[in-house]
């Protein structure tokens, strides 16, 4: 019996090394993140430090802190190359696709996530193939349909585009995210006496609100910081968007870093904003139909 006893010893012993290499291992995890953390979130603290320098005090310290805080860097930004008219016409461009990918992605989702019908895989794939298409080998034969048209110089002309391109990705998002919604919930609507038309607007679009989070978020980025299409299709002063007004401080001469990096700060608030309310919805939208039972 005492060397049965002396023997069961260890056990409490193994269990705290066992305890001892998983705060370890959790420590190491932890430390990861937050050096990824850290890393990923420098570039965005250094367009902000860099928005209140000088040409001169960029160049002499890069990656230090403003000798002098240049507050009128903002303000010198937003008069000297209208960011005003250019926030305005971006907002227009980019909620204007928006809307319409977001309608257009929920309606094709729909048809092909809830309904069974022939060659509906062709069909999907025919969405998907628009993820790999190059957008920008697409810049000619669109600015030659897009003065046939008369579109050029017009909101049009970006709004059609960036929903083209936005489309397979959200239709892809949200056909995944709807297949993943239990058939009892649609059969027990149409008990009630709830038609199509019902379904979609009063149980599947508010069931869908996390892939819609994510269609948003990855739709209204690509039409905010789109840059080549506004080049192209746009010629007016008072057309130009964001990019291209944040590009006029730069000319082939210098470049005013400081008013540059101001506006580049400024441009970036929407975005961070639109992430930070919708980032919970996005990550659930992302990950929909990641696991099943």
């Amino acid at each position: 019996m005492q060397t049965a006893t002396t023997a069961a010893k260890p056990g409490p012993s193994g269990a705290g090394a066992g305890s001892i290499v998983r705060r370890a291992g959790q420590s190491i995890f932890w430390l990861i993140l937050t050096i990824y953390g850290i890393l990923t979130l420098y570039p965005f603290f250094w367009l902000v430090i860099s928005a209140f320098k000088t040409n001169e005090d960029f160049y002499s310290r890069p990656f230090g802190l403003p000798e002098i805080w240049r507050w009128d860097n903002f303000s010198h930004a937003w008069a000297s190359s209208r960011l005003g008219s250019a926030f305005v016409n971006s907002i227009i461009v980019s909620l204007g696709s928006l809307v319409l990918t977001l309608f257009i992605a929920a309606l094709a989702s729909f048809i092909l996530a809830r309904f069974q019908f022939k060659w509906k895989g062709w069909m999907f794939a025919f969405f998907v193939v628009g993820m790999l298409i190059p957008i920008h080998s697409t810049l000619v034969p669109l600015f030659i349909l897009m003065k046939q048209m008369s579109l050029l110089n017009t909101y049009w002309a970006l709004i059609l585009p960036y929903t083209a391109f936005a489309l397979p990705t959200a239709i892809f998002v949200l056909t995944a995210y709807l297949t993943s919604i239990p058939r009892d919930i649609e059969e027990a609507s149409f008990i009630d006496g709830t038609g199509l038309w019902g379904l979609f607007f009063r149980i599947m679009l508010p069931m869908s609100l996390p892939a819609l989070a994510t269609v948003t978020i990855l739709s209204f980025l690509h039409a905010w910081n789109d840059f080549s299409f506004a080049l192209v299709f746009i010629n007016k002063t008072e057309l130009k968007t964001l990019p291209l007004a944040i590009a006029n401080f730069a000319d082939g001469y210098q470049t005013d870093y400081g008013l540059t990096l101001a506006a580049m700060t400024l441009s970036v608030i929407p975005t961070v904003l639109l992430y930070l309310l919708f980032q919970e919805q996005m990550m659930k939208g992302m990950t929909a139909g990641a696991v099943k039972g």
